[in-house]
């Protein structure tokens, strides 16, 4: 698959239904995924998985991941720019 129809296809998957949601994931789409390696692409692809109230409570901060991967994900999404 070609890298433009990856980011397509992610891009899709990134419209969760919760505009905040939305739009965290897009920010790291945009911002990071480029120049993400392929552990890191991995996680967030695990994390797009991830059911939509987990992922609220997990960015809210409410609850933390268990898994370690995860949770770096969660928090390196939350530190990016806006």
């Amino acid at each position: 698959m070609s890298e433009d129809a990856e980011l397509r296809r992610l891009r899709w998957r990134c419209r969760r239904g919760m505009r905040e949601l939305d739009q965290l994931m897009l920010r790291y789409l945009d911002g990071r995924w480029p120049a993400a390696d392929e552990s890191e692409r991995a996680l967030f692809l695990q994390l797009m998985d991830t059911e939509d109230d987990k992922l609220w409570r997990w960015f809210m901060g409410r609850e933390r991941p268990e898994d370690t991967g995860l949770a770096t994900i969660v928090e390196r999404i939350l530190s990016l720019p806006h």
